[in-house]
């Protein structure tokens, strides 16, 4: 009997594999989705909205998990995903320096918004009116620990690569019987897939695209994050991903020229320097309305939960949230009434 079938290999569904197996608990991952979101996220993880200057949801505390979090896979895994970066914030004029030392004067964003202007000139930006520094940020290679842990589980046997079709999932006494797999729970980490689950498509999963570059400008020396309209990430080499848009009609998984044209006219924005587009990418993430995840038991089936709905936060925020389920499954703790799915449960009559 395994105890736990996780339905999806991005983010989410590693680390809820992460959590039950550093609790002793088997599992058996179905790697149904090639176009996952994670692997093509930018992958920063960073405490502070930067367009509004306010402090993400529950960040000190997934911050503390963050590293422990990624430290140990990457032991595991003998390879490095995790780099910490600082992040600068281009200022644009005398009037966003101010909102920045009005920010940092908060409370909830004192720890996370450095008091000092960054006056360091960047090969390649014009910046005549300075950074600020966010402090606790990095980023994390998703495209890499996508791969890496996906050979962890082949090695382990724990790895089915394939579609999942709900039709065949079978409820026993205290158990389900999915094909050959009997497993105490099923973990529906899918992301934008979500559409297609019968148990959970109720859930308000909007989807929003996004499309990213990978640029090469030899003349841009920077070996940190600048954040503006858009994120530019250092890959060594000459090479930088730039990202990204937010297009919340388009569903497909395609580049699109109007989102090529886009990222050029915001790369054009910040950089002084010519660049060339070495590769052009899009997905769908898992965004909601409220910008609150999406964790929980089913209504009817106690043996079928869902992890979803970060958006651009998963990085950051999916140790946090996989400890928290895995945790009410295994010892009945309460989940966060701001991100726990019972908050949707009017809308499932509406998804017969």
């Amino acid at each position: 009997m395994t105890d736990y079938l996780i339905v999806g290999c991005g983010l989410a569904g590693i680390a809820f594999a992460e959590k039950a197996l550093d609790e002793g608990k088997s599992i058996i991952v179905f790697d149904h989705n090639q176009n996952s979101s994670s692997r093509i996220a930018g992958g920063l993880y960073n405490p502070v909205i930067l367009k509004r200057f306010s402090e993400v949801w529950r960040a000190k505390e997934q911050l503390q998990l963050l590293e422990g979090f990624y430290q140990k896979i990457e032991e595991k895994l003998n390879f490095k995903f995790n780099y910490k970066l600082p992040i600068l914030r281009k200022f644009y004029s005398v009037e966003e320096q101010n909102d920045w030392f009005t920010a940092s004067d908060k409370p909830n964003l004192s720890d996370f918004l450095s008091t000092k202007i960054v006056t360091d000139k960047i090969d390649g930006i014009d910046a005549p009116f300075n950074y600020g520094e966010v402090l606790h940020t990095g980023y994390v290679d998703t495209v890499s620990l996508i791969e890496k842990y996906k050979d962890y589980l082949i090695d382990k046997s724990c790895l089915i690569d394939g579609a999942f079709d709900y039709n065949e999932i079978v409820f026993k006494e205290d158990y389900i019987q999915y094909q050959f797999v009997e497993a105490r729970h099923i973990i529906f980490a899918e992301g934008f897939g979500i559409h297609s689950n019968p148990y959970f498509r109720y859930l308000p999963v909007d989807g929003t695209k996004g499309e990213l570059f990978i640029i090469k400008a030899p003349e841009l020396k920077l070996d940190l994050i600048v954040n503006t309209s858009v994120f530019i990430l250092p890959l060594g080499n000459g090479l930088f991903k730039v990202g990204a848009t937010y297009d919340p009609i388009d569903k497909t998984q395609e580049p699109t020229e109007d989102g090529k044209q886009l990222l050029i006219e915001r790369i054009k924005e910040i950089l002084s320097c010519d660049f060339e587009i070495i590769a052009h990418f899009a997905g769908i993430r898992p965004t909601v309305k409220d910008r609150r995840p999406l964790i929980g038991t089913h209504p009817e089936y106690s043996n079928l939960h869902v992890i979803n709905g970060l958006g651009t936060r998963g990085v950051m925020l999916w140790p946090q949230m996989a400890k928290e389920l895995f945790e009410n499954i295994e010892c009945g703790t309460t989940i966060d009434k701001e991100a726990d799915i019972r908050r949707y449960e009017k809308r499932r009559s509406l998804f017969p």
